[in-house]
């Protein structure tokens, strides 16, 4: 089974005059924290209401020139067996990047069939490219060794 898990995180930003500007900054240490190891983690605004009246908020919370901004990381777990193990990979993965920033779980959802097909498909092409990829650069590379094991394992085999 694969979900799609969406994770809201709680960024410290520091020295900023609006919650335009907390928010792109916010969004910015975030893609640097998590990028390259995971690109594939998607970033967005928060949603923030009131908890007593429901009024819809801004995403970043500012006092003495410092904020607290709420985002939104989305990811895809893959093979997992219920969606609170996908909860905990999400968590574990995202949580490794970014120290000392609390994160919640909002949202679990599962991919349907049809979408995971297509998202095995495009691994397997990827997969195959990277070894079509290795397969060219070996003739290349010296690899002297390699051949001289080849033949000595051949001769086992036919003994």
């Amino acid at each position: 089974m694969n979900c799609r898990v969406v994770v809201e995180a709680a960024v410290p930003v520091y020295d900023v005059g609006s919650p335009d500007e907390a928010v792109r900054i916010a969004i910015s240490k975030t893609g640097e924290m998590l990028n390259p190891d995971l690109n594939y983690v998607e970033i967005n605004m928060g949603e923030r209401s009131c908890p007593h009246c429901g009024e819809e908020l801004e995403p970043a919370f500012i006092a003495a020139d410092e904020s607290l901004v709420a985002l939104e990381l989305e990811m895809t777990v893959f093979n997992v067996e219920r969606d609170e193990h996908a909860a905990r990979i999400a968590r574990k993965e995202i949580g490794q990047r970014l120290e000392n920033i609390p994160l919640d779980v909002l949202e679990i959802e599962e991919l349907d069939e049809e979408g995971e097909g297509e998202s095995d498909e495009s691994a397997d092409d990827a997969e195959s490219e990277s070894l079509d990829e290795e397969e060219t650069e070996s003739p290349s590379s010296p690899s002297s060794e390699d051949d001289d094991v080849l033949p000595e394992f051949e001769e086992l085999i036919d003994e």
